[in-house]
C-alpha cells in the first residue's frame, strides 16, 4: 500500500492529574500540519516523525484518548521527547 504524499501531524498532550492516556490536541494535514510542525520548532517542542502512527492518531476525534492498545507506541514518542528535552 503506497502512502500519501500529504504530510500529516498530530499533538499528544498528558497531564496525569486529570488523563488516563494522553489525548489529542490537534490534528492537521497538507498546509494546517505543516503549520503545527512549524510552530512546533518555533517553540523548541521536540518532534517525532512516524507516519504509521501519525495515521492511526490522526483518525482519532480531538480530545480523545488514546486507546490501550496505542500505549506503547505513543509511550515510545513521550520517551523521545523527554530525552530530547533534557538534552536541551
Amino acid at each position: 500500500m503506497a502512502k500519501s504524499s500529504i504530510k500529516k501531524a498530530v499533538a499528544l498532550g498528558y497531564n496525569q492529574a486529570s488523563n488516563q492516556a494522553p489525548k489529542v490536541l490537534a490534528t492537521g494535514k497538507g498546509e494546517s500540519a505543516a503549520k503545527m510542525i512549524s510552530l512546533a520548532k518555533e517553540h523548541g517542542v521536540p518532534i517525532k516523525e512516524d507516519e504509521d502512527l501519525v495515521e492511526i492518531l490522526s483518525k482519532l476525534d480531538l480530545g480523545d484518548e488514546i486507546p490501550p492498545n496505542m500505549y506503547k507506541a505513543v509511550a515510545e514518542v513521550f520517551a523521545f521527547i523527554y530525552q530530547m528535552a533534557n538534552k536541551k
